[in-house]
């Protein structure tokens, strides 16, 4: 999706404090949307009697979902520009208040926060739009600023975050943080990359999609994909790990440029099968390993991420104004500091 953004400046340390908000909506007594099944494989990841449960709505563009210890899912609300919790009975919290930054962007814009991710000491790593930046919460919200330039020069807008097991951080960086995006006069990188961040040292792994969004890990770590969010050039591609960590072989694992419904290849999660589910035209696709699609599940509105949750089986889709649930048959790839 076009995410929208102005310059703001850099937050060092802001402090938030939760305040209860009036669920959006109460849980779904029946399911909703629906699931489509193009292989038999499917019905070993999704069993035949799951349903999709609305648990919360009237947002504005939910992004982000990060389960917390707590029992709760995080997650961003992009246009909104706030960071939510939300229960699995739907109860429902404000975070963090103007969580991109502050921003002077139309009403409409997508300037807020978008990706989270767990990290050490049960702190969380934020994507910020409108301050093109990586923050670091603490257990009291706090922020501070993780990562903001390369070289000198600030990020377009990073969007999107995994880490490896050895501690290295990757997260891709787009331009949607920017009013005209490449062609914004205040856009400092030349290119849209994907990165990787150890040790202190912050390295460019690719330069090669024109809109690299969602990242995610095979179980083994031997593969990494990576969503091109770009009407043009929709797909998701894969890239074989070295040794040393950088990027290698980069091939199409799957292509729905032809696809004419709403929705472009976004976040995505993996199983600890090494079943991909990337969100993308219509639903979150489910590819095999070897990236033939088995089905989508279709929660009724064009999702843009989606996360483990609960037990570990629980896969949470935020889509456009709602946050969604399906219980699967198969547990999530476990986070590094999840």
């Amino acid at each position: 999706m076009k995410y929208i953004a102005v310059c703001a400046p850099l937050l060092m340390l802001v402090s938030c404090s939760p305040k209860t908000e009036a669920p959006a909506a109460a849980p779904a007594a029946k399911g909703v949307g629906s699931i489509l099944r193009l292989d038999p494989a499917m019905d070993a990841i999704v069993p035949k009697d799951a349903i999709i449960e609305k648990i919360g709505g009237g947002f504005s563009f939910t992004e982000g979902p990060l389960w917390r210890p707590a029992g709760q899912l995080w997650f961003s609300d992009v246009v909104g520009n706030v960071v939510r919790s939300i229960t699995p009975t739907g109860e429902v919290k404000v975070l963090i208040e103007k969580a991109g930054g502050e921003t002077t962007a139309p009403a409409g814009s997508f300037a807020g926060p978008n990706g989270m991710i767990a990290d050490k000491d049960g702190f969380v790593l934020l994507c910020q739009h409108s301050n093109r930046q990586i923050v670091r919460l603490d257990k009291d919200l706090k922020q501070a600023v993780f990562l903001a330039k390369f070289e000198g020069k600030r990020f377009n807008s990073p969007n999107d975050l995994v880490y490896k097991s050895d501690g290295a951080l990757y997260f891709t960086d787009p331009p949607y943080g920017l009013l005209k995006q490449d062609e914004d006069a205040q856009k400092e990188l030349k290119f849209n990359g994907v990165f990787r961040y150890k040790d202190g040292k912050l390295t460019v792994l690719t330069k090669e999609l024109s809109r690299p969004n969602g990242i995610a890990f095979s179980p083994d770590e031997k593969v990494l994909y990576v969503s091109n969010s770009d009407e043009k050039k929709k797909i998701w591609m894969r890239y074989d790990v070295k040794a040393d960590g950088t990027l290698a072989n980069g091939k199409v694992f799957a292509d729905v440029t032809s696809e004419t419904v709403p929705g472009l290849p976004d976040g995505m999660k993996v199983d600890s099968k090494g079943n991909v589910y990337g969100t993308g035209p219509g639903g979150v696709w489910v590819f095999s390993a070897e990236g033939k699609h088995l089905g989508t599940i279709k929660p009724g509105e064009t999702p843009a991420n989606c996360g483990w949750g609960d037990d570990g089986k629980s896969l949470y889709i935020t889509a456009e104004t709602g946050v969604y649930r399906i219980k699967l048959a198969v547990d999530g790839e476990k986070a590094l500091y999840q």
